[in-house]
């Protein structure tokens, strides 16, 4: 199993409707990819960070994390939205040790 995380902060004002554009347009597009389960958008509230949101995700095994990183819905989400609206992220993947 891996877990799949990535914290980031969007270039939209909070509370804004580009920032909710976004949000649920990443939930619309990745969501439902072959492979992930258990998509989740999360709001980050440490002042310890300046991210503001975090993606979870779960994979089965590497091949369906490298099923989903290819796919076409992600790669276009990438490009066209992640690119130019993602000012600062971080992404952790996680396995039991």
């Amino acid at each position: 199993m891996i877990e799949h995380t990535v914290s980031f902060r969007l270039v939209h004002a909070p509370g804004s409707a580009q920032e909710s554009d976004f949000l649920h347009t990443a939930q619309a597009a990745l969501a439902d990819v072959p492979g992930v389960q258990d998509f989740t958008v999360k709001r980050q509230v440490s002042a310890k960070s300046d991210h503001t949101f975090g993606f979870w995700m779960r994979f089965a095994d590497q091949d369906a994390y490298d099923g989903y990183d290819s796919h076409p819905r992600h790669t276009a989400f990438v490009a066209e939205r992640w690119v130019p609206e993602v000012a600062s992220f971080q992404e952790l993947d996680f396995t039991q040790p």
